[in-house]
């Protein structure tokens, strides 16, 4: 029964890395697309620039948690101390560039709501 569940646990670990990728080539796309269309055939790229970066933003934040709880899983099968001495370096790592992207994130927004005027 625990070689069923650590088999299960490696490829649940698998599949989120894949989620992750899809999630960040997917995010990388959906914001290339749009901003090389804008750029091409208005020659004003910089507007779309700030909207470029928060969707690129959420897409490459939104991969991260998926490789953390996939490196949360793997570490579930063999936590030793050098693994869960790694996991934490990777998770402290991955969390602190997530909290800095959302912090930018949050920045460029209220930066674009105030050039525009808008309140939420």
């Amino acid at each position: 029964m625990h070689d069923i569940v650590n088999i299960l646990v490696l490829y649940a670990a698998d599949f989120l890395k894949a989620v992750a990728t899809l999630v960040i080539f997917v995010g990388s796309l959906w914001t290339l697309v749009p901003y090389v269309s804008h750029c091409m055939f208005s020659k004003q790229c910089l507007g779309e620039f700030t909207a470029t970066r928060i969707r690129l933003g959420h897409a490459l934040s939104l991969g991260l948690e998926f490789l953390i709880g996939a490196d949360i899983l793997k570490s579930a099968v063999s936590p030793n101390w050098q693994d869960l001495g790694q996991l934490a370096a990777i998770v402290a790592i991955r969390s602190a560039i997530n909290f800095m992207l959302i912090w930018e994130l949050k920045e460029t927004d209220a930066g674009k709501q105030v050039q525009t005027g808008k309140d939420d």
